[in-house]
């Protein structure tokens, strides 16, 4: 029977504790979140819906084709250019999606002949772009700078380092600067996803690779997603201008896939300005995390130290971590659920968005609620 093998998944997945279902929320929930990734909750701001309906009025419900035929607008560009110059690059390209964007960095700058060393805790998207490239790969250890610099004195020719620079399982942060210094001594190019570094981390919310005092250099690029800090959708690779070039010509998910819809792109370039206007909101979800963290310890549970804006708590197993967000939300506060496979430590956690906008009282809230509700 075709297919039939799924049915055999299923049900291993069903027995392992694994099964993910789709949740349909409402536009309006009486749910504390704590699950989304709206860092700096700019989703909901007046000013993005308005930017994101006015891009539509404006420029239509779609951007009616690829970005190389009629899928950009002079708002994409606009876009680019002032996230390049926020962020502190020569240059940025936008796409549909940060999966995208990834998928594009890695795949375009790692041809056949070439080496990508990846980190072990990487995104899924970089893991995929590792995945599609023609380079050969190299998985070395989270975190672990020496364990890259002996995987390029093995290479001579092209390579590229790739790391998320905060992860997004436990909200780690990546040793930028000790990853830069590896690849510039065998002349290695660093390409790291700034997803949960864009809007928390740097001045004013620039990022990971600004406060590491790389952004603009020849030999780093930049990847970040839309859909998180900003409160829109979308994915943007940022770099010197002939990496973007590059891209233009050479990234596959860039040059068959359809624009960025207009809604997102204005959504997006209002969040931006908003920020620009307002970067206490980066300090600000910073110290959610740490008050989120501080307060979960001393309530006795195992929560990572959140360096961004991520912050983890580890859960005995699959099975009781599905129980203890699903009791969360009986208990009116939404948290996301981190398992096998997507952990790859194999470790289950709760994992919670750290929001600029959340009051005093509601994060007393949310750690009474995971306290009351521990397994």
């Amino acid at each position: 029977m075709a297919f039939g093998w799924i049915d055999e998944q299923a049900e291993a997945r069903r027995r392992a504790g694994l099964v993910r279902t789709l949740r349909p929320r409402p536009a309006d929930s009486a749910l504390l979140d704590l699950a989304s990734n709206d860092y700096l909750g700019l989703a909901h701001h007046p000013e993005v819906t308005e930017g994101a309906a006015r891009a539509a009025r404006t420029w239509g419900g779609g951007s009616t084709g690829s970005r190389l035929v009629t899928g950009t607008t002079e708002l994409h560009t606009e876009l680019e250019r002032e996230l390049a110059a926020f962020c502190g690059f020569e240059a940025a390209l936008v796409f549909s999606s940060g999966y995208a964007a990834n998928l594009a960095a890695v795949t375009a700058l790692g041809p056949h002949g070439s080496l990508i060393v990846s980190d072990a805790g990487n995104h899924a998207s970089l893991i995929d772009g590792c995945r599609l490239a023609r380079g050969e790969r190299q998985v070395v250890g989270h975190g672990d700078p020496e364990a890259v610099r002996k995987a390029l004195a093995t290479h001579q020719g092209p390579a590229i380092v790739v790391s998320d620079t905060v992860f997004s399982v436990d909200g780690d942060r990546a040793p930028l600067a000790e990853l830069a210094e590896a690849c510039r001594a065998h002349g290695a190019g660093l390409v790291v996803d700034d997803a949960h570094g864009l809007g928390v981390l740097g001045d004013g919310g620039r990022g990971t690779p600004y406060a590491a005092r790389l952004a603009g250099a020849p030999d780093v690029v930049a990847t970040a997603t839309l859909s998180k800090s900003l409160g829109s959708q979308g994915g943007v690779v940022l770099g010197p201008a002939r990496v973007v070039d590059h891209l233009v010509n050479a990234a596959r998910t860039f040059i068959f896939d359809t624009g960025l819809a207009p809604a997102a792109v204005g959504a997006a370039l209002a969040a931006l300005r908003l920020l620009v206007r307002e970067p206490e909101r980066a300090a600000r979800a910073r110290e959610v995390a740490a008050e989120l963290h501080a307060r979960l310890t001393a309530a006795g549970l195992e929560a990572v130290r959140p360096d961004a804006a991520v912050v983890s708590v580890r859960a005995p197993s699959p099975e009781q971590a599905v129980r203890w967000a699903a009791d969360c939300r009986t208990a009116g506060l939404a948290v996301g659920c981190f398992r096998p496979p997507s952990v790859p430590d194999g470790i289950s956690r709760l994992r919670l968005t750290a929001r600029a906008d959340l009051s005093g009282a509601e994060i007393e809230r949310a750690v009474r609620v995971i306290g009351e509700t521990r397994p």
